[in-house]
């Protein structure tokens, strides 16, 4: 365990009355210095290079490989919204994020991951243990006595949660605990949740990963990525990673997403909100076998949900009566909701995840992963309801 990687109080800005709440970081993160005539949002700046004579310091910009002043504002703002003290690193991807995170992972080393997770992260572990003789320990994350237990030995533990698709729970502060104690670095993707719902550094963890395409940019037309961590160690490790590997950002989609990011707590707590009430009504819906979603009371998921985050997410397990081929019916008899893989933008999106050949065996074949978004509820609910009572006989 790093031992600069202990989570310091939040940086939020402060007022005369104290720290302001997340929903107003969002906001008020990354602004230009306020002065007479100045503008209230960041430029662009177009240039791959600087000027440069001489010999450089460190400080100085030269290329745009390794930094520019377009990504600072929204590095700014969402180390503000995790409480980190460190600059947040955001990467081109979500990928490139996570491949930053697992590379701390040395050869030979053993890396702890949930049993579900977002598949390709789990697809680069695999290839980790094939190519670098790395241990691959999988557990069942919602198990917090057995997970802690595969913890003895490992570099790395890796947790999402809720995890993609399950959306199992992962009680954080205890497992990142028995992480440290078993001397292993704890990161925490915290796409799905995003920083209004939980905060990860303040139970402890070491590094959080988001993928920005998702919650944070919310309007699907960026992809990036971002760690963000409170120990300055690690973070020039992951900034190193993204200069020698070049898995650097456009300054538009970087502009884009701090836009996207202004209205992320208006936007998560309408889909919250959506999404708890569909979740409400498909569990007493006849054409309905299973529904999860932590803000139901019998979902196993409740009580950790209830008791380490702020809210519930926005995303729906669902598996209607009639197995795969009513699951692959719904999807084709919906109006309102949109057939896609990725999830977190304004929009409505589903899918059967096991229609992709690399998803987890164990998540059920007929499991429709909805992405709950900001539209009337009310026309949610219409369109699920007929296409699940059209395609079941309910």
């Amino acid at each position: 365990m790093d031992d600069e990687s202990t989570t310091p109080e939040p940086t939020s800005p402060r007022t005369g009355h104290g720290p302001v709440s997340p929903a107003t970081v969002a906001v008020t993160a990354g602004r230009p210095p306020r002065v007479q005539g100045g503008p209230v949002n960041p430029p662009v700046v177009l240039s791959s290079t600087y000027v440069s004579a001489g010999v450089p310091s460190p400080e100085d910009k030269l290329y745009t490989r390794s930094g520019t002043e377009t990504w600072e504002p929204f590095e700014d703002a969402l180390a503000q919204l995790e409480g980190a003290t460190q600059s947040g690193v955001v990467f081109a991807s979500g990928m490139a994020a996570i491949a930053s995170v697992l590379a701390m992972v040395p050869d030979g080393g053993t890396v702890v991951v949930p049993q579900h997770a977002y598949q390709v992260t789990l697809g680069f572990v695999d290839d980790m243990a094939q190519r670098h003789r790395v241990t691959v320990r999988r557990v069942d994350i919602a198990d917090t006595e057995a997970s802690a237990a595969a913890f003895a030995g490992a570099d790395l533990v890796w947790i999402e949660s809720p995890t993609n698709p399950m959306l199992e729970v992962a009680d954080l502060p205890v497992l990142v605990d028995a992480a440290h104690r078993a001397g292993a670095l704890v990161a925490v993707d915290n796409t799905f949740a995003t920083p209004l719902v939980q905060r990860p550094l303040e139970s402890g963890a070491d590094l959080v990963v988001h993928s920005v395409t998702k919650y944070l940019a919310g309007h699907s037309d960026v992809v990036l990525g971002a760690v963000v961590t409170s120990s300055e160690h690690l973070e020039r490790s992951v900034r190193a990673y993204r200069t020698l590997h070049g898995a650097i950002a456009g300054p538009w989609e970087v502009w884009l997403a701090l836009r996207g990011m202004r209205t992320l707590a208006l936007r998560v707590e309408r889909a919250q909100a959506n999404a708890a009430e569909i979740a409400r009504r498909l569990s007493a819906h006849p054409g309905v076998a299973q529904v999860r979603h932590p803000s139901l009371p019998d979902d196993p998921g409740h009580e950790v949900a209830t008791r380490v985050m702020d809210g519930y997410g926005a995303i729906i397990g669902l598996r209607p009566v009639g197995g795969i081929e009513a699951a692959d019916a719904v999807v084709d008899a919906l109006e309102l909701w949109v057939p896609a893989t990725s999830l977190g933008g304004v929009e409505s999106t589903l899918e059967r995840r096991r229609r992709f050949s690399t998803e987890s065996l164990t998540v059920p074949e007929d499991l429709l992963r909805l992405s709950v978004g900001i539209e009337d509820v009310e026309d949610l609910w219409a369109d699920l309801d007929r296409a699940l009572r059209l395609v079941t006989g309910a």
